[in-house]
């Protein structure tokens, strides 16, 4: 129930039964294309399904009357039937390719945000360097996403924008356009990547004129202004870890690390080792070198990713995972 009323406070505030809010430049342009889908869609669903009860009716075998075997053809309705649907597909096409060809358009001063999918997360790098879990973006400021998959296929898919375009693994891909209003949109994977996918959702955050620079000069100091234990729980969330490791002791992907710290480590070989600080770093940068056994090798390397100051951060809010 709360998500029906959920759904009707959200399409009375957007106005809309099932579209959510035009938030960005494209957004009424996509909108008006699938409008004119739908409403010739809605007349030829009414006037197929009109007409067939019509005849069904009509034309129904009656007691007495014998059924007629002679069939006739009109050449004039076969080339309307053909020739109607052939010039309603030319409309639409006109339609769809002027509007995406609209949204390829590249602005030359844009302001370029790099994105990385990977199992299941999604990581946001300003061009200082920043990188956040979420995509903030300043409002009526052209936007250009410039995407890679460290892993398999995703997609970036923006409801309140209209925009999506797949994440390529050893590609680039990009998406560019312009959001119209402020506040905080739905940001989702639209490919299926495996058993987290319905988990892999984000969040759009528009900021007023000239207040997303603000944010975006406190958010990169948030390792000065914080405690190590803190900046290691934040990274924890924004970096992807808590995709595959608990804090509670449940079980998932990859190892809990809760009472991680200074542990006896079974690896894949037999070995035990003692989960220190070297240790968890080396599992960072290069997680297969020495792999937990019961555990299936798929983390990725964060070498580059990473910098000294924040993987010393997140042992540190590790060690703090006692109790």
């Amino acid at each position: 129930m709360n998500t029906l009323n959920q759904y009707l406070i959200f399409a009375e505030s957007t106005g809309s039964v099932w579209l959510p809010s035009q938030s960005s430049t494209v957004a009424g342009e996509v909108d008006g294309v699938f409008s004119l889908i739908l409403w010739i869609s809605m007349i030829f669903f009414i006037g197929i399904v009109g007409a067939l009860v019509w005849f069904v009716v009509r034309y129904r075998r009656q007691p007495g009357v014998p059924a007629q075997r002679e069939i006739h053809h009109s050449t004039v309705l076969e080339i309307a039937w053909s020739v109607i649907p052939f010039m309603l597909l030319i409309v639409i096409f006109v339609a769809g390719f002027g509007t995406f060809m609209g949204m390829a358009a590249e602005v030359d001063d844009a302001y370029e945000i790099h994105v990385v999918g990977k199992k299941w997360v999604w990581s946001f790098q300003y061009p200082n360097g920043y990188i956040d879990d979420a995509l903030h973006i300043p409002v009526d400021q052209p936007i250009k996403l410039t995407m890679s998959s460290d892993d398999v296929i995703h997609s970036v898919f923006i409801p309140a924008f209209r925009v999506k375009r797949d994440v390529i693994p050893g590609r680039y891909t990009t998406l560019a356009f312009e959001a119209t209003q402020t506040g905080t949109f739905d940001l989702f994977c639209a490919e299926y990547c495996g058993t987290k996918h319905s988990d892999m959702y984000s969040d759009v955050v528009v900021h007023p004129s000239g207040e997303f620079e603000a944010w975006l000069e406190k958010a990169s100091n948030f390792l000065e202004t914080m405690s190590p234990a803190d900046a290691g729980k934040a990274l924890y969330k924004r970096r992807g870890c808590a995709q595959c490791h608990s804090v509670d002791g449940s079980q998932m992907v990859g190892p809990s690390f809760y009472k991680l710290f200074g542990q006896q480590a079974v690896l894949d070989t037999g070995e035990a080792i003692s989960v220190d600080g070297n240790y968890i770093r080396e599992s960072i940068l290069e997680p297969q070198a020495k792999a937990r056994a019961g555990y299936r090798k798929v983390m990725p390397t964060y070498q580059g990713q990473l910098k000294d100051e924040e993987i010393a951060a997140i042992i540190e809010y590790i060690k703090t995972l006692k109790e």
